[in-house]
């Protein structure tokens, strides 16, 4: 159902809060923010009094297959976790590409994630793209969808990727035309994915590049996640990671960069320099024990930086409220500053950080008359452990969680109704993911 109008809210716009508000929305997007009662109400409306709206979070990586895969790998360091991973990867099928990727979706959306981007890993089969395409549409998500690609092999993941994941770069190419076809006219957009710089061989960086190029997609990169990269681009190209990539002529602002967490100053100044974007994935570097971005460094630098859950098999949840808050604490730990990254800068990451990078629309100021009507609205009540609400905003980054999330708009249509997704029930998920980890 696509709501009219959502009647005496708190809403979050301009920085600051703003109670007793009604907030009319017309195809889509929002159309007026007035005062209770100022205009007439739609046909269509949800009561917000007590509850406070904000706009949805984007989600700037994950891997939705690995909603089938929480709990692995627990304890390895990353190119173990990788392997065990990979060989989970190869079994993928299309009927578990699709539930795990609709599970993943709908759990994201029940935090108040409205976009997602999902970095796919590389793989043979067109029926398990094609399949995570058709997940996301049905949940209702806006989504990136960056198709993962590679052009060399090799087995230990060292210096190049798995090859029994990979196809010859040029079908996967022509396959993302493919995606780009059967996602138009939907809230599903269509990018590029690369494993890593070691994954892709100059000539495969150049076609790649002016592939997205032609057909203004983002791409996204796994990059410094460990030193690996660096180690290995040393090794193999006498230069490191972000050399390698600026030698190639991989650098550029639809470039999105993921983790980041052995990023230098000369790295971050670079990256800064060709307009790169960064996610900044701090449970799954937690979880792998990689260490701690340098965001706040990334920030002075002029990079943006958006905020990443990653996949289930190294957080493990969608929950982007936790990275919310887990993410603003470890910088503080990091860097023992207590009041370092509050709630207006965590939340302009978590909303719109890497925004422009990605192709999306830019949601630098709260909810704002024609934005996209990608809405959550809190109702803190529902859980007392929350109360009292002394300052909403310190509430969302110390508190709040997916038990907090009432409702869930995404172009103005409910998708989450009293907690939970009204297209995907939670019975059937449950169901599917259980029977798929069944002996």
């Amino acid at each position: 159902m696509s709501l009219d109008t959502i009647t005496d809210v708190t809403v979050f716009s301009g920085g600051a809060w703003h109670p007793g508000t009604d907030v009319h929305l017309v195809d889509g997007r929002v159309h007026a923010l007035v005062p209770t009662g100022d205009l007439p109400h739609g046909e269509h409306v949800l009561d917000g009094a007590g509850a406070h709206l904000t706009p949805g979070l984007v989600n700037t990586h994950t891997h939705l297959f690995q909603a089938g895969l929480r709990g692995i790998g627990e304890g390895l360091p990353l190119l173990s976790w990788l392997s065990a991973v990979g060989e989970e990867a190869v079994r993928l099928t299309p009927e578990r590409a699709y539930w795990t990727a609709a599970a993943a979706a709908a759990e994201a959306l029940r935090s108040g994630t409205t976009t997602l981007v999902e970095h796919m890993w590389p793989h043979p089969s067109p029926e398990v793209h094609d399949a995570v395409l058709r997940a996301l549409r049905d949940s209702g998500v806006r989504a990136v969808l960056c198709r993962g690609v590679a052009d060399r092999a090799d087995g230990s993941r060292k210096w190049g990727f798995d090859p029994r994941l990979m196809q010859p770069l040029k079908e996967a190419l022509a396959h993302t035309d493919e995606l780009i076809g059967a996602a138009r006219g939907s809230r599903v957009a269509v990018g590029v994915a690369v494993p890593n710089p070691r994954c892709l061989t100059p000539e495969g960086m150049a076609a790649v590049r002016a592939f997205a190029d032609e057909r203004q997609l983002p791409v996204s990169l796994h990059l410094l996640e460990t030193t690996t990269d660096d180690t290995m681009c040393r090794e193999h190209a006498g230069a490191g990671a972000v050399e390698y990539l600026e030698r190639a002529g991989f650098l550029w602002e639809r470039l999105l960069a993921v983790h980041c967490v052995e990023l230098d100053a000369a790295g971050r100044a670079t990256l800064a320099r060709h307009g790169v974007g960064v996610s900044y994935n701090p449970l799954s570097n937690m979880r792998l024990g990689s260490g701690i971005a340098p965001v706040p460094e990334m920030l002075a630098a002029g990079l943006r930086v958006g905020l990443g859950v990653d996949g289930a098999a190294s957080n493990d949840t969608q929950d982007m409220l936790e990275a919310l808050r887990i993410g603003a604490y470890l910088q503080r730990a990091a860097h023992r500053e207590a009041d370092l990254l509050g709630f207006p800068e965590m939340f302009a990451l978590a909303a719109n950080g890497a925004n422009r990078v990605l192709g999306l629309e830019e949601r630098p100021d709260g909810v704002q008359v024609g934005m996209q009507a990608d809405l959550v609205l809190h109702r803190f009540d529902r859980d007392y452990a929350c109360l009292p609400v002394r300052d909403p905003g310190a509430t969302l980054l110390t508190c709040a969680g997916s038990r907090t999330v009432a409702t869930v708009l995404v172009g103005g249509e409910m998708l989450v109704q009293d907690g939970e997704h009204v297209r995907l029930p939670g019975a059937e998920l449950a169901t599917r993911l259980t029977a798929f980890t069944a002996p």
